[in-house]
């Protein structure tokens, strides 16, 4: 009998595989989208952004017209709004900045974007910070979107900084706390569940490792092999979008 004291505490660590099934090719696959387009990994870039006016205006619009910004959550994300209601998820700790964990209804206090968020943006000189479907909605009339504030310190003038996605830029560093607040999260779990990652990009996948130590038991459900595979309690080959509900309705039926 499961014990009515403490509902098992479930941290969760997602990647690209749990949004392809919504319609957003990965990155770095075979057929990923900086695999075919390597030219594409400037919309990322921080010094081309900062630096070229073109360069910010191709971002803009490439983010845009992207699926990462289209895209609308699948079943697995739906699922892990379930575990959070049932009182099981510590947390999600997700590599992906599509948002598509705060879209679906998950709290964002319980999820850590280690790599930003398309979500919101900010000017990067004042620090504002916008929603980004109000910058996207304004695109075609300003281009190269520039921060409106108006600074009472300089005479109600407008701030006119730069403003950019909180995606994380290469060249930029990860949100300040973000991996240390995953791997705490990650320690102090019950179980850690790797849905969907390949876990070939660090320092979020140090994740893994850190929960291994920490003697705290692993799934990893993800399509192709890890490097951690041999740490996982639990492997799990199938497709996210039907094993994810499936594995999030037996652990809350085994703990209700």
């Amino acid at each position: 009998m499961a014990n009515s004291q403490h509902k098992k505490q479930i941290t969760v660590f997602t990647g690209a595989g749990i949004s392809t099934s919504a319609g957003i090719p990965d990155f770095r696959g075979p057929d990923g989208v900086w695999t075919k387009h390597p030219d594409q990994m400037q919309v990322y870039d921080l010094d081309a952004f900062l630096s070229d006016r073109e360069a910010r205006e191709y971002s803009w619009r490439w983010q845009k017209e992207s699926p990462v910004w289209n895209a609308k959550p699948g079943a697995a994300h739906y699922a892990l709004v379930d575990l959070e209601e049932a009182g099981m998820l510590k947390l999600i700790a997700t590599q992906n900045f599509d948002a598509l964990h705060e879209k679906a209804g998950s709290s964002p206090d319980k999820v850590v974007n280690l790599h930003g968020t398309i979500g919101t943006s900010h000017c990067m000189r004042c620090h504002h910070e916008y929603p980004t479907a109000d910058i996207m909605g304004h695109l075609d009339e300003e281009p190269d979107p520039h921060c409106h504030r108006r600074l009472p310190y300089k005479g109600d003038m407008p701030c006119n900084g730069l403003i950019k996605t909180d995606v994380v830029y290469f060249g930029e560093m990860l949100p300040e706390g973000a991996k240390e607040r995953s791997i705490r999260a990650a320690q102090q779990a019950d179980e850690l569940w790797v849905i969907g990652s390949t876990l070939e990009v660090f320092p979020a996948a140090s994740i893994v490792p850190a929960a291994a130590q920490a003697g705290v038991p692993i799934t990893i459900m993800n399509m192709g092999r890890t490097q951690y595979d041999s740490l996982a309690d639990r492997l799990i080959h199938e497709d996210i979008a039907v094993a994810l509900p499936q594995l999030v309705e037996e652990t809350i039926r085994e703990n209700g």
